[in-house]
């Protein structure tokens, strides 16, 4: 008896027996667990979305929800089932586990709808911009919710389906069967989901994982269209306008600003004062500015393009050269220094700097550079060329969700203030307060942009600076920014825009300020900044349209240049 006894233990206890006992899972069972599990934990953002949009309540609330969230599995047990297969259903989910529980935490927390421009963003981001995404939040959530599936799917094993034709047998099935479950469900509500789809198309984006696995792919497709090889011309005739005898060349900077929203712009009425610099100089605010996009990816090159938002073809934008490329074939002279991740494209093969590795400079951390940094040693950058010049500073400016690291303890003007990248660990008054602080550092690097280029005496000087898009603070639970053009409030899409134009170009010109300062108060938008950089550096093209340009109206003499 004893031996038995002995026996048994010896082979329940020995190593590696729980590891033979492990349990056997059709694919099939495993890919509908999966979908059942994709809806259940990572699509509250839109359960909540199709909750507030619909106005319904109680039982009629409680059916539609239902309905949705059956869709939402059969439509993964169709994704899946395309994929899934018996060497591939394992490595399939233990990627989608946690990337679907990383999309659902920033759907859940800021509103983040994962289309595919979003998915070329996350594709850009830098490891300084994912280290500050990476918050104790953010990594316990992902780990909750995904590493207690991924352990059980990494413990089971899958089963055998039997041949070829069995298991092709069994996934029609199964497609099929999800096909016909989901049209039954949808049947019955059928009046409320088309409305719902119709009048809010983007709430797609927030299926988990189906948005950024298909958003994946047309990001994937859109990029493989853009043309490779040189880019198509732009303004193949655009010709720089003589000097008069004696006249200084110009030197124009562009700031290119990043996540500042028109709302809290000082200049612009906000109830703080966030631009107390630009307040006591000579500048041209335009009140009424609306971007091309709701994200850098879409904006740089948009603001940069002739073709714009009004005429938006994002292939034919990625695939065309920029203002820049027509500045230089107009013999002015380009430099993009960059504080950012990158010119989009911009100024492919022109000259370029970037602060992105920060250098050895008290004005560096670890991690980043103040924007401050893109003005040292400007001057002897510019100097060795005796032309015009055009330099854009592209800033790191309010780029979140750390706005605190984007200012020192000199414009800690508004406290409390949000000290934390995970914004759930603040109040929406501290994240309000964190982000105004960031634009008084941006109104100082301004305001010492604009001061360098007043002492400059041996060119003409002007500034122009307008912000790629805005940000949401928390107005209808949404912050960052990024959402769909066609959905983005205007705290994403309107943003500051200030020019300052020296005295010496201003006399060259022949512009009137107080006439500029008359067309601020009309909408202008990203699709002014073009041809407004041509008209002021007198680059004569046939594609430069005068009715675009923010000065045209003002200049002593405005030029006939056959648009």
């Amino acid at each position: 008896m004893n031996k038995i006894s002995s026996r048994f233990n010896w082979r329940l206890w020995r190593p590696g027996a729980l590891l033979v006992r492990r349990p056997e899972i059709g694919v099939t069972w495993i890919i509908i667990a999966a979908a059942i599990y994709f809806a259940a934990l990572f699509n509250t953002a839109f359960v909540r979305f199709v909750a507030s949009a619909t106005g319904k309540q109680g039982v009629d609330l409680a059916h539609l929800l239902g309905v949705a969230l059956i869709l939402v599995t059969g439509l993964h047990i169709i994704l899946l089932g395309l994929v899934g297969w018996r060497w591939t259903i394992k490595p399939v989910l233990l990627v989608l586990l946690p990337a679907s529980a990383a999309a659902a935490y920033y759907s859940e927390n800021y509103g983040v709808f994962f289309d595919a421009s979003m998915i070329r963003n996350i594709l850009k981001t830098d490891t300084a911009e994912a280290g500050e995404l990476m918050t104790l939040g953010f990594i316990g959530t992902v780990l909750l919710k995904s590493l207690p599936a991924m352990l059980l799917l990494a413990w089971i094993r899958i089963k055998r389906d039997g041949g070829v034709a069995a298991v092709a047998l069994k996934r029609v099935a199964l497609l099929v069967m999800a096909l016909a479950i989901s049209a039954g469900a949808a049947l019955t509500q059928f009046d409320d989901l088309s409305s719902l789809m119709r009048n809010n198309k983007s709430a797609r984006y927030l299926i988990t994982p189906g948005n950024f696995i298909i958003s994946s792919i047309r990001a994937f497709e859109e990029d493989r269209r853009v043309p490779r090889g040189p880019l198509q011309k732009v303004a193949e005739d655009a010709m720089l306008a003589d000097h008069p005898p004696g006249s200084k060349p110009h030197f124009l900077v562009v700031v290119v600003g990043e996540t500042v929203r028109a709302q809290n712009w000082g200049l612009n009425g906000y109830g703080r004062q966030t631009t107390p610099q630009l307040a006591k100089r000579n500048v041209i605010n335009f009140v009424d500015v609306t971007a091309c996009g709701s994200n850098t990816e879409v904006s740089v090159p948009c603001m940069f393009s002739p073709y714009g938002r009004g005429n938006y073809d994002r292939d034919r934008i990625k695939g065309s050269e920029s203002l820049l490329h027509v500045l230089e074939r107009a013999s002015v002279k380009t430099l993009w220094r960059d504080n950012q991740s990158g010119c989009k494209g911009v100024c492919a093969d022109l000259a370029f700097e970037s602060y992105r590795a920060p250098p050895k400079d008290p004005l560096c951390s670890d991690q980043a550079c103040k924007d401050e940094i893109m003005l040292n040693g400007l001057h002897d950058a510019i100097d060795d060329n005796p032309g015009d010049v055009v330099v854009v500073l592209h800033q790191l400016g309010n780029h979140g969700p750390a706005y605190f690291k984007r200012y020192g303890e000199e414009f800690r003007t508004f406290t409390p203030d949000c000290r934390n990248a995970d914004l759930g660990k603040c109040s929406r008054q501290e994240i309000v307060n964190a982000y105004d602080n960031a634009i008084v550092a941006t109104d100082d690097f301004l305001a010492k942009t604009i001061d360098m280029l007043a002492a400059d005496d041996t060119h003409d000087t002007a500034m122009i600076y307008v912000s790629d898009h805005g940000e949401s603070l928390g107005e209808g639970n949404l912050y960052l920014h990024g959402l769909p053009y066609a959905i983005a409030p205007a705290t994403q899409i309107k943003v500051p825009m200030v020019v300052w134009l020296s005295e010496g170009l201003q006399r060259d010109r022949g512009i009137d300020q107080a006439c500029v300062e008359r067309e601020a108060g009309k909408p202008i938008s990203h699709d002014n900044l073009f041809h407004s950089v041509l008209g002021l550096m007198q680059v004569a093209t046939k594609d430069r349209k005068d009715e675009l340009n923010i000065f045209g109206r003002c200049e002593g003499t405005l030029e006939n240049t056959g648009s």
